[in-house]
Order: structure tokens, then sequence, then C-alpha cells
């Protein structure tokens, strides 16, 4: 139960922090672009168009990933590929309104937060340590996440520079601020 209690706690303090990051701070929005709406309706009539059911797209790309085994294709792909521009596009055809309904996104947050916050309250559990070291074994999980998943997104997806930079920045101060409370309800000596 103490775990679970660490937990619960980390993962409020994760989701707060979540909540300036994105809210307060510019960090959520570090790397990310609008268009005007004319340019909007222009790219989502070309999606409903040319992509078709859900997914991941990387433009330009082979057109099935064994043409990557054939030298000729790939050599063509090669070459649109230095000629024209990157996109990376995750594409649903069916729409969902986050501006006015994001209490289901919310509660997934929250949900994913607390979950991870005990697998790292179960983790720092076993380390026979204080405090500050807990903490900052919590905070070290952060950066872990970040070197497992956003870098590789940025080097293979091409993710912005600065938007992977202001991830990391979320993820390792969230998790040292989680660690902090992980950390100190752990501390705890039973009454």
């Amino acid at each position: 139960m103490r775990i679970v209690i660490a937990g619960l706690l980390g993962g409020i303090v994760m989701f707060v922090w979540g909540f300036v990051a994105h809210m307060l701070l510019p960090l959520g929005e570090i790397g990310m672009r609008t268009l005007p709406i004319a340019q909007q309706d222009a790219v989502i009539a070309a999606a409903k168009e040319g992509l078709g059911q859900e997914g991941v797209y990387m433009l330009p790309s082979f057109e099935n990933m064994d043409d990557y085994n054939d030298e000729a294709k790939r050599k063509a792909f090669g070459e649109r590929a230095t000629a024209n521009p990157y996109a990376f596009v995750v594409y649903q055809p069916t729409g969902v309104d986050v501006a006015n309904n994001m209490g289901p996104n919310l509660g997934k947050e929250a949900a994913t937060n607390v979950l991870s916050a005990i697998v790292a309250a179960f983790v720092v559990s076993f380390a026979v340590v204080g405090f500050g070291l807990r903490t900052l074994l919590v905070g070290a999980m952060g950066v872990f996440a970040w070197l497992s998943i956003s870098v590789p997104y940025w080097n293979w997806y091409r993710f912005p520079l600065e938007f992977t930079l202001a991830n990391l920045v979320m993820q390792a101060v969230g998790w040292l601020l989680a660690g902090l409370a992980i950390a100190w309800w752990l501390g705890r000596r039973p009454a």
C-alpha cells in the first residue's frame, strides 16, 4: 500500500506539472506550428482523399516496405526523399473536439501519470538510499523515458529538435518533482 500511495502522490504531482508545462509555460507548444484555416482545409481535404485509413504516415515513403530490398526502388526513394519536404502524419478519419471536451484525454493522462509513478515508486522502493537519491532516481527515469522515446523520434522521424528538447525539460523536471513526492512518502516511518 505504501508504494501505491507514493505512486498516487507522484502521479498527481506529474499531472499538475503537465498542466503547468502546457498551460502556463510555453513548453507544450514549442516546435508546434499552426496554419491559417484555408490552408488547414486544403491539407485536410488532401488527407481525406489521399490517406484513407487510420494510421501513421511518413511522406515520402516506400509504397510498401518490401521495396526497401529492391535497389532501384531504394535509389528512387532516396531521390524523392532528398528532393521533397518530409511529413510525419498521424491520421484519424474521424475527428474529435479536444478543445471543448478535454475530459476523456485528461482522465487518460492522469491515469497514465499515476500508473507510471506507481512503477517508479515500486522500483525506487528497493533502493536502500535516502530521500535525495530516490528523488534523483525517479528524475533519471524521466530522462531514460525521454532518451528511449523522444530521441529516437527526433532521429528517425525527424521530430523538431526544439520540440524534443522541450520534451526533455517536461520529462526531467516533471519526474524530478514526482520523485520528491515519491521519495518523501517512501521515506516516512510507519506509525
